[in-house]
């Protein structure tokens, strides 16, 4: 198996893809001095900590990065609610970013819960 097989990992770049679409959108202030930066690196670590994790060798490493994904999302949610909040982003836009983040929740979850039981195997 390759890490581009990885539904997880697939639905986590594009979700980055779509974070992307709207960073390049900011202003450079919005980027660099306020929220921007912070928004784009939680979203990108998402895939980035489980690609890293996919190379791991053992189940327990493999998790930890997985975990980092996991916590990576919830702090992508965060931004992505502030964002909204402060009308740097339409409403529509927030509500697809947290509903595919959402969904990339279960399947993390599903992905980490898979990886742990391959130690019983």
């Amino acid at each position: 198996m390759e890490l581009g097989d990885l539904e997880v990992y697939r639905l986590a770049r594009g979700i980055s893809k779509d974070a992307w679409g709207i960073y390049k959108q900011f202003d450079w202030q919005t980027k660099k001095k306020m929220i921007g930066d912070q928004f784009i690196t939680a979203v990108d670590s998402i895939a980035a900590n489980i690609a890293e994790g996919f190379g791991r060798f053992h189940y327990l490493d493999r998790n930890k990065f997985n975990y980092n994904a996991r916590g990576s999302l919830f702090e992508s949610l965060h931004w992505v609610d502030a964002l909204e909040e402060r009308e740097l982003i339409e409403k529509g836009e927030a509500e697809n970013l947290k509903k595919g983040l959402n969904s990339l929740s279960v399947r993390l979850n599903n992905y980490i819960s898979t990886t742990r039981s391959l130690h019983k195997s």
